[in-house]
This record gives C-alpha cells, sequence and structure tokens, in this order.
C-alpha cells in the first residue's frame, strides 16, 4: 500500500515576517490534522500573508455572499423588489438546522428579510428560495461578468444534503466517513465535495471580491453597503469572530459548513482604521461533527495575521 503524499503549501507573504506567520498558522493546522488554505490582505497597503490561495475549494454556505451580492444587485437595478413577499413551505424547502429551514409551518417572508435569515444564521431554505428568483446558471453568469470567474455557483444548497444522501443512504455519520475518507485519497464520492461540480473557489478569488465589496468596486454601492450590514450581523462567532470581534474591533462575516468543511470569509476593522479580509477555508482529517479545536485554530489564525498586517 503506498503511502499518502506528504502535502507541502504553497506560501505567499510581502516579506519574511509575513512568510513566517503563514507557515507557522500551515503547521498549526497540520498538527490538527486540517489541511487548508488561508489569505489575510491588508485592504489599504496590499500586504498579504497565506498558502494554498489558488487552490479551489467547495464553499458550502460561504457561497451565500456572492449569492447576496447577486440578489443585491437585482434590487438595486430595480429588477427585484426587496419588500416582495414569498411563501416557503417546510415541506418543500431545504434542510438546515437554522432558520426557515427548521421551521414547522409555512412561513411569509420578504426578499430583503431572506437575505438577512441567509446571511445571518446561514438559513438553507432562505437561500434557496432567493435561488428561486435569481437561478443559479444567472448568479454563475453574474459573477463572471464581474471577473470573479473563480468563484463558481453551480448549485442549490439542498443539492448538498441531496448527494450526501444519495452517497450514504441518509446516514450522514457514514456521509462523514465518506468525506474523510475520499479528502485522503484525492477522490469525490460525493458529488458536491468535488471542487469541479461544487459551489466552489478559492481563498485568493474571496479575498479578492472582499476587497471588491468594502472599497465598492463591484456592483453599486447601495449593493455592497447593505452586503457589509448584512455580514456584521452574522450570529455565529466560534471561528472567526472568536478573534476579531472585540469593543475595538468590528467583524463582519459569513461561516460555511458542511460533513468536514469548516470555512469562514470576512473583514475585521478596527478603530484605527485598519481593514484587513480574511479567508480560511479548511477540510479535516478525522470524523467528527463538532471541532471546537479546528474552529479556535481558525479564529488563531485570524488574530495572528491581523496583529502583523495592521499598521
Amino acid at each position: 500500500m503506498s503511502a499518502v503524499p506528504v502535502h507541502h503549501p504553497v506560501y505567499v507573504g510581502d516579506h519574511g515576517v509575513l512568510l513566517d506567520v503563514a507557515e507557522a498558522i500551515a503547521a498549526d493546522w497540520a498538527a490538527l490534522g486540517v489541511r487548508g488554505s488561508f489569505l489575510a490582505r491588508n485592504l489599504d497597503t496590499g500586504e498579504q500573508l497565506g498558502f494554498d490561495v489558488e487552490e479551489m475549494v467547495p464553499l458550502a454556505s460561504v457561497v451565500k455572499v456572492p449569492l447576496a451580492l447577486v440578489v443585491l444587485d437585482r434590487i438595486a437595478d430595480g429588477d427585484l423588489d426587496p419588500a416582495h413577499s414569498v411563501t416557503v413551505d417546510p415541506a418543500h424547502s431545504s434542510v438546515g438546522p437554522t432558520g426557515l429551514a427548521a421551521f414547522r409551518y409555512p412561513a411569509t417572508v420578504a426578499v430583503g428579510d431572506l437575505l438577512l435569515q441567509m446571511l445571518s444564521v446561514s438559513d438553507n431554505a432562505a437561500a434557496d428560495t432567493l435561488l428561486d428568483l435569481v437561478p443559479v446558471a444567472d448568479v454563475d453568469a453574474r459573477l463572471r461578468d464581474w471577473g470573479c470567474g473563480d468563484i463558481r455557483m453551480r448549485h442549490r444548497m439542498n443539492h448538498m444534503y441531496e448527494c450526501a444522501a444519495g452517497a450514504a443512504g441518509n446516514d450522514f455519520s457514514l456521509a462523514l466517513e465518506l468525506a474523510v475518507r475520499d479528502e485522503r485519497a484525492d477522490r469525490h464520492t460525493i458529488q458536491t465535495l468535488d471542487p469541479a461540480y461544487a459551489n466552489a473557489g478559492s481563498a485568493a478569488a474571496l479575498v479578492g471580491l472582499l476587497q471588491r465589496m468594502w472599497c465598492d468596486g463591484i456592483s453599486v454601492p447601495g449593493a455592497t453597503a447593505e452586503l457589509r450590514r448584512l455580514m456584521g450581523l452574522q450570529v455565529f462567532t466560534h471561528r472567526l469572530a472568536s478573534e476579531l470581534r472585540t469593543d475595538t474591533l468590528r467583524w463582519s462575516g459569513k461561516t460555511g459548513t458542511f460533513l468536514h468543511l469548516r470555512h469562514e470569509i470576512g473583514v475585521v476593522e478596527a478603530e484605527s482604521g485598519d481593514r484587513v479580509a480574511v479567508a480560511a477555508l479548511t477540510r479535516a482529517d478525522r470524523c467528527a461533527g463538532l471541532a471546537a479545536d479546528v474552529d479556535l485554530a481558525i479564529g488563531g489564525a485570524g488574530r495572528e495575521a491581523f496583529e502583523v498586517l495592521r499598521r
């Protein structure tokens, strides 16, 4: 039986100190059995550090950020009314533990509030209801029009669960085992874990998108301002926000979690004026539905990067 190849990260950093931090973060993750991509960039100086930043990775719920931007762009163009109401029936909506996906009875919600649900509590039913209004193919095409070709939207959120159930017979413990096994073997039994078929993106592309969103360099200022506001309302604080939200730091982010994937992207803004965009995309090499040590390592990486990149 051949040995599993040792992965050697490809580092980026504008000088030796930044490279040292990138190498330390990668080593910390590897010690936990985590492989991933990481990039942090000061939005004003352009200095950055990270590793494997061009690797395409399944995004899970992180893809809700570009989806939200396309929806908000449609609203800004007058093609979609944020007050337009849609009825979501849980019997026919998407799987998920939060928001409308966890409801027991039909609910009528405005488009603007679907965006809030999708970004604040990562509501899959809200996301797929928005995709009823702005189809997957339209979102993907708009991203390419904006020059975001390394961020791909290929399927609805519920398709992740459908593919996992199809591969594991509705046994999500087995689906997690398959995900970990396939990660080691570089193959994909679950289609939506294959970057060639999944909603996928790279750390470099995601940080580039965040930079354009925070600097009003994409869509229109009204859309990007609203997206920044909504990302600031995310309720989850167990990853990057655990180290990047204080009385003097504002964190605006979006997590993504599915089987062995644990991600977060966002921007930390300090009272001093420093602004650093971060993308942390991880795949764990263990069958654990909960992994607080991995979440904390993601937060620690964000803090280390912010401290060395701030002016």
